[in-house]
């Protein structure tokens, strides 16, 4: 069998379908499915960035039409990295949520049903060149995430998803409108192709445009004020959503973005844009992060404003930039997914997950608390950890560009990082436990995901270059769309 990119969609999907019917057979069968389709799925991406790196461009046309009338799905450098981290976690967090919580079996292969869609969903975002697509495989996520966030069928679940689905109705409603003023522009939905007719659109309608998709998209990459949903969605979500959102749906939402953008605007203001909606992103979350007593929205917190730093380097636009923020992307995955699961376990039964529940819990549950605060390191950037590399790329992009403002608050936004993260820290080690307090312990393939996060982040730590050569080449695809158009049309290019 030839291994394609349409496999990325196929596989995933099939297993959504058929996991409720075998579930009527053997339902422990039935939850295996999806822990073979994601392996499957990272054997795929293995053999296929290997090929794209000498080959340079993937390309799969479906049902036999081509660009720019058939659909079709890229895998680049830059995509394939995605589809990459995106297998991979999805892969990691379903082994970790595999007897996370004793729910009943028909909850359990919901759960595995939504998994499944909500991998589909996001992986074809990053592989379609096709903006209509795009939304369609968006709306896929978001109706996952929103039923993943009320799994529980609890209060604050199902009010959290009810704000979750009625912010992203509002992001399905602004980007599909900007696609159908977009398609009467241009009269085309090919990503490739609407890039070189943008040139005949006025400034005015490119605005007009652009706008519509930095407010649609941006709720799903979490800008400020757009993110309402998520300290309430990360905090009510089961444990192993939490990751998922941040390894998943929130990287689908900034790959749209960022994807749109890069490929297909070329206004002064959307680099403005994306430093200003950053910074503030970043600033506001990371302050509120500080005022937190839930571990959870504590989290939810420092998410945001991880995602806030992505596009300020985004929005930096040099080379160096971009590859830090491929980067804090890398690490945002694999530190805040570790943070997230280990969190889960720290405040397992607890009520209200507060953190002042979590005195002395080191002495009981040392390792999942040493895998909490190697993450924490991790992501404030303390060297020789993952989180430092990422920094220091983006910190050096802005002091080539002079941005020496932006160099101190992102200084003293670490600083603030470094607080609430110790302050977590200083109650896991150091004060005394509560008696009477029972804690959970993890099951050995939660362990053993948790494991391999904190595995990842020391090797990269240690030895960085073993990930630079792919987000370099990553960062030359996505800044050189010339390069996207040429191999997306081919002789169909006008």
């Amino acid at each position: 069998m030839v291994i394609t990119p349409v496999h990325y969609i196929a596989f995933p999907l099939l297993a959504a379908f058929l996991i409720p019917l075998i579930g009527k057979i053997n339902r422990q069968a039935a939850r295996i499915i999806p822990g073979i389709v994601l392996s499957y799925l990272a054997f795929v991406s293995v053999n296929l960035m290997i090929e794209v790196q000498s080959v340079g461009f993937i390309t799969e046309t479906l049902a036999g039409w081509k660009a720019p009338w058939g659909i079709n799905l890229v895998f680049s450098k830059f995509s394939g990295l995605l589809a990459t981290l995106i297998s991979f976690m999805g892969l990691i967090i379903w082994a970790y949520s595999f007897n996370f919580k004793k729910v009943d079996t028909a909850i359990s292969l919901k759960y595995q049903t939504l998994q499944m869609m909500m991998v589909t969903g996001a992986l074809g975002m990053v592989l379609t060149g096709d903006i209509f697509n795009l939304f369609v495989f968006l709306e896929i996520v978001a109706i996952s995430a929103y039923s993943l966030t009320a799994l529980y069928r609890n209060r604050d679940g199902a009010e959290a998803a009810f704000k979750y689905l009625l912010i992203g109705s509002f992001a399905s409603a602004f980007i599909l409108l900007g696609i159908i003023i977009l398609y009467t522009q241009v009269g085309t939905l090919n990503m490739a192709e609407i890039s070189v007719r943008m040139v005949d659109v006025s400034i005015g309608m490119k605005t007009l445009i652009f706008t519509l998709f930095a407010v649609g998209f941006g709720i799903e990459a979490e800008i400020f004020p757009l993110n309402g949903w998520a300290p309430d969605a990360y905090s009510q979500a089961p444990g192993p959503i939490g990751a998922a959102f941040a390894a998943i749906v929130v990287k689908a939402g900034v790959y749209a973005l960022i994807r749109v953008i890069f490929t297909i605007f070329d206004l002064d203001v959307a680099s403005e844009f994306l430093i200003y909606a950053g910074f503030v992103t970043m600033v506001i979350a990371e302050l509120s992060a500080l005022r937190q007593t839930n571990l959870k929205r504590m989290l939810a917190y420092s998410s945001i404003g991880q995602m806030g730093f992505v596009l300020v380097a985004f929005g930096i636009g040099t080379q160096t930039a971009v590859v830090g923020a491929l980067f804090l992307m890398f690490n945002h995955a694999v530190i805040k997914g570790l943070l997230f699961m280990s969190g889960s376990y720290l405040v397992y039964d607890t009520p209200g997950k507060e953190i002042n529940a979590l005195k002395g819990i080191a002495k009981q549950l040392p390792i999942v608390s040493f895998f909490f605060a190697l993450g924490a390191f991790a992501i404030v950037g303390l060297p020789p950890f993952a989180g430092f590399w990422a920094k220091l790329w983006v910190l050096t992009a802005a002091a080539e560009k002079e941005m020496i403002m932006l160099i101190v608050i992102i200084l003293l936004i670490s600083v603030v990082e470094i607080v609430y993260y110790f302050r977590v820290l200083n109650k896991l080690y150091f004060d005394k436990r509560k008696e009477g307090v029972e804690v959970i312990k993890p099951t050995v393939q939660a362990f053993a995901s948790m494991s391999v996060l904190a595995v990842t982040i020391i090797v990269v730590g240690l030895y960085p270059d073993i990930i630079l050569g792919f987000l370099k080449n990553a960062s030359d695809t996505l800044m050189d769309k010339s390069i996207y158009i040429k191999n997306v049309l081919g002789e169909n290019m006008n």
